[in-house]
């Protein structure tokens, strides 16, 4: 074989493993794009995500401190209830001890009861 054959098939491989690793690292390249493309449309949506639970979770919190007014308001209005409840009941037991009509022994006059009774 000549000499300038062996130079020429060198450089023909020289050229084909040129080709070959261009090739390679191109598609490489291509790949880490599309892995970049990826990872930007994963944190995108991420974002998207974590807006979404900061929402979902300032509505939970705006909903438990409503419910938390309502339940303290809930237990004024109980305990405004339990005080009318309490003053009622001493209004009548001071008008057993205030009214004449009431005998203190049985609570009420049998005969006045029927009267009244009667009257309404």
């Amino acid at each position: 074989m000549d000499t300038w054959l062996i130079i020429v098939l060198v450089i023909v491989a020289l050229i084909v493993l040129g080709a070959v690793f261009v090739g390679m690292r191109r598609q490489k390249e291509s790949k880490l794009a599309e892995q970049r493309v990826e990872a930007g449309q994963h944190r995108e949506q991420a974002e998207t995500r974590a807006r979404q639970a900061e929402v979902a979770e300032a509505e939970a919190e705006e909903s438990a401190a409503r419910a938390k007014r309502e339940q303290l308001a809930a237990d004024e209005q109980a305990e405004r209830a339990e005080r009318e409840r309490a003053s009622a009941q001493e209004l009548q037991e001071r008008a057993r001890e205030v009214d004449p009509d009431v005998d203190r022994d049985d609570n009420a006059r049998p005969d006045r009861d029927d009267e009244s009774r009667q009257d309404r």
